[in-house]
């Protein structure tokens, strides 16, 4: 099978409208989510590795320390998790044939958005829309 190399950010910006979400343009995003995904399963087994790695601290201020740092290290793990989520929403949406296209108004997300943001389901405007709503509704 010969398979093609894969396109550049520079090629993807550079590819004319009527090629959005062709699919070469897509196995760029599914690379760049695999890899995304990859990292992230990583770090959460580095995560559980450091904190089973437990030593017995007798300074109660380094004890301390020690705990502050595993309490931000699961911070992050928590955010990488829910990350974790919309790459792998993401990567259905390139199977399903719905990625690049705005959730709520079915018109292009953009190419300079999702190479930004490849998790990204709305279009920018979209995306004010629900933030201006959220800020004044609480939603």
């Amino acid at each position: 099978m010969n398979k093609q190399r894969l396109l550049t950010e520079d090629e993807i910006l550079k590819m004319d409208d009527k090629e959005y979400m062709n699919k070469r343009q897509l196995a760029f995003f599914k690379h760049r989510l695999e890899q995304l995904q990859n990292e992230l399963l990583n770090n959460a087994g580095q995560t559980a590795e450091h904190l089973r790695a437990n030593s017995i601290v007798p300074d109660p201020t380094d004890r301390a320390t020690i705990e502050e740092e595993h309490a931000l290290e699961l911070r992050t793990r928590d955010r990488e998790r829910k990350l974790l989520k919309k790459v792998q929403q993401a990567l259905a949406r390139i199977e399903s044939g719905e990625y690049g296209w705005c959730e709520e108004t079915g018109e292009t997300i953009g190419i300079a958005r999702l190479l930004a943001r490849p998790t990204a389901t709305l279009s920018l405007e979209a995306q004010k829309r629900r933030e201006l709503r959220q800020k004044l509704f609480g939603d």
